[in-house]
């Protein structure tokens, strides 16, 4: 078993690339946030926002973000919980986080999508300003959702891009039930600036979602990316043009991409060479933390400082960022990181 603590990760630095704004509120956020805007709220807010250890499947998982959903629909209740999420991040030396969320699920009481992004934007800023965790937005299109909603989602993430604001454009939700391509207008206007893409892919659906992820969406990440070693042949692609995998090894048991940590496929490719990184994809949701998220890895696969230093660079080398900006990330790690 490996020596390596929980303390010990805590206080290496690190890069997280997935992780959703909406998964992620406090509950105690939530409660309060309730209690404010006079929502009915359960008496066991635990259960209505934390996952069991194994949910039925994917749509089962997502249902745990309704509640949080229905709070964040207030300029201010945003901004709190990007603000907050950043605190949370500073707590466990993440240096750099890119925050996902879909804005379009956040104007049921009257914001628009550019006063949402403004609302995130403010909570960013002052955390990062507080915590020193620089952070940046990935705006969500959805896979159920219309196609003209993912084109005007792609049009304000593109409005918004810049390194401190909106850095990339992702599709998200349920992949078993809706395909990406009827989004591929929305990705190739992306695609057409040079806005950065990922796509959330060979979680719910198999190695063909990852080929369509990059075929035709344009991916340049892949969200989760569990299913990969369904289609060996896609092995080549991927390393060549380093499409980071941001897997999510918690996230990937719950939801049932994999039947169990020890099944999960994160130590095989990293030991192929694949450019694996490790996030939380919801830390309220998955009741977890990277620290968490490592510590598990080095419990079960036995990795050490060299495996978790391989991973955040590779974060850090995929972040949506100017290469100045990467470099930088990688001083910094580099620069932080102990010596064996």
């Amino acid at each position: 078993m490996n020596s390596i603590s929980k303390e010990n990760i805590r206080a290496l630095p690190k890069v997280e690339l997935h992780v959703h704004l909406d998964t992620s509120v406090r509950p105690e956020t939530v409660g309060e946030l309730g209690t404010a805007q006079g929502i009915n709220l359960p008496n066991d807010l635990k259960t209505a926002l934390v996952c069991p250890p194994v949910c039925e499947d994917l749509a089962d998982y997502l249902t745990r973000v309704e509640l949080a959903l229905e709070v964040l629909q207030t300029a201010s209740a945003l901004e709190r919980a990007a603000y907050e999420l950043l605190e949370d991040m500073a707590r466990e030396n993440v240096i750099y986080a890119e925050i996902r969320y879909a804005p379009q699920l956040c104007i049921r009481r009257g914001l628009s999508m550019q006063q949402v992004i403004d609302a995130v934007t403010a909570g960013l800023h002052t955390g990062q300003e507080q915590f020193s965790v620089r952070a940046g937005q990935i705006l969500c299109c959805l896979r159920h959702d219309p196609s003209a909603m993912s084109h005007e989602v792609a049009q304000c993430a593109i409005a918004n891009w810049h390194p401190s604001k909106v850095v990339g454009l992702d599709l998200a939700a349920d992949e078993a039930a809706h395909r990406g391509f009827p989004h591929r207008t929305a990705f190739r206007l992306a695609q057409g600036v040079g806005m950065p893409r990922t796509i959330h892919a060979g979680e719910a659906a198999g190695a063909e979602s990852i080929r369509e992820a990059i075929t035709v969406l344009g991916a340049q990440r892949l969200g989760h990316g569990v299913r990969l070693e369904e289609d060996p042949t896609l092995f080549e692609p991927v390393r060549q043009q380093q499409i980071a995998l941001e897997m999510c090894p918690t996230s990937n048991v719950q939801t049932r991409a994999v039947s169990s940590l020890a099944a999960h496929p994160i130590d095989r490719y990293l030991k192929q060479d694949l450019p694996v990184t490790v996030n939380t994809d919801g830390r309220t949701t998955s009741n977890t933390t990277l620290t968490q998220e490592y510590y598990k890895l080095t419990q079960q696969f036995g990795w050490g400082l060299v495996d978790i230093q391989q991973t955040v660079l590779t974060a850090a080398a995929s972040a949506f960022q100017p290469d100045e900006e990467q470099a930088e990330l990688r001083r910094i790690i580099l620069q932080q990181w102990p010596e064996r």
